[in-house]
């Protein structure tokens, strides 16, 4: 196991680390947002290459849209009209995105200097940050105390653990933003990527990606995903739910927890896959339907489907409709969830 840090000129108060395993995976992230720049990650002929979207430049992180690779809070995803209430007190939120609030406001936590505390052990090797939140910051009530693990193992395992603590009662749920390409330092776009996910549900969204507090059945629709399917058969979709994400997928999926895993992604190409086990109730993915196509990457200009989020979270639809799990935390309740992405090959 290996573990680099480097002080980087400028931003002045920026620092990278690396982690490294006995194989020689790597995972690549800042202090700033607690942002994932790079996985290497073997092929099926153990040839190792980058699998998530990163800015060429990392000053460009300074302005990051698209949230590539960032940790999310204090609430993942959109909340309506910017306003939440609990107990029958309204909290009015940092409206960024027109009347809505997305991934936490304008100052969310993909814009923090976390505090960073690396760790070595004989098989596994990671990054402990830490960040408050003081009380009203973004409009929220409560000061939260966040703690998120990196964990590189040598079973080739990123492990994300979140754990917060709040003083007041408070909405929170928090989760990742990199976008995965499998096929390896982005030769190819996402599209013909096959996708498994152990969901019979999607949170139905409106023509602002609004939930509407419906949940659809996935049952012979492109919302399927339960024996895979390319993500392309999104983007060629003529549902009314793909057209409203910009032609492809911004959706949450409810996991039915059948499954061994709870979604596996695969590269036919490249041989490579990746399975995610998490504790959250479900998932957003978002297959880059409108990613700018001008940014510099560390391997090319980026486009449109050239990167997959599946972003482990908890609905912001249970703020507003019932029968959704709860992101509403007590005070001193402990939030604590874990998500592991595994990257292995496909077997033949």
């Amino acid at each position: 196991m290996e573990l680099r840090t480097q002080s980087l000129s400028t931003p002045s108060n920026w620092k990278r680390y690396t982690l490294v395993n006995d194989n020689g995976m790597e995972v690549t992230c800042l202090n700033y947002g607690g942002i994932i720049t790079k996985i290497l990650a073997p092929d099926q002929h153990n040839h190792f290459e980058n699998v998530v979207l990163g800015y060429k430049n990392e000053q460009d992180y300074l302005h990051n849209p698209n949230f590539f690779g960032a940790l999310i809070g204090r609430v993942a995803g959109r909340i309506q009209n910017s306003t939440f209430s609990i107990d029958g007190t309204t909290y009015e939120l940092d409206a960024n995105e027109g009347p809505n609030h997305l991934h936490g406001g304008a100052n969310g936590f993909d814009r923090v200097i976390w505090d960073v505390e690396p760790f070595e052990e004989s098989d596994k090797v990671g990054l402990t940050l830490t960040h408050t939140s003081p009380d009203g910051e973004g409009g929220y009530p409560g000061t939260v105390q966040v703690q998120v693990t990196y964990t590189l193992t040598n079973d080739n395992q990123l492990q994300i653990t979140y754990d917060a603590q709040s003083d007041k009662k408070t909405a929170l749920t928090l989760t990742n933003h990199s976008y995965f390409n499998l096929s390896g330092d982005l030769k190819q776009d996402i599209l013909h990527h096959d996708v498994t996910i152990d969901s019979s549900h999607v949170v139905e969204l409106d023509d602002t990606l609004i939930p509407t507090g419906n949940k659809l059945e996935v049952e012979g629709t492109v919302f399927d995903f339960r024996n895979g399917r390319q993500l392309k058969d999104g983007v060629s979709s003529s549902h009314p739910q793909n057209q409203y994400a910009g032609n492809g997928y911004d959706h949450n999926f409810i996991f039915d927890k059948y499954k061994q895993h709870d979604i596996v992604v695969r590269d036919e190409t490249s041989g490579r896959q990746l399975t995610v086990d998490t504790e959250q109730p479900g998932f957003v993915m978002y297959t880059s339907n409108n990613l700018d196509e001008s940014l510099q990457l560390s391997e090319g200009v980026s486009k449109k489907y050239l990167g997959v989020c599946l972003e482990t979270q908890g609905s912001p639809a249970s703020l507003e409709h019932q029968g959704f799990p709860s992101i509403v935390l007590d005070k001193d309740q402990p939030y604590r969830y874990t998500t592991t992405f595994t990257f292995g090959v496909i077997e033949k």
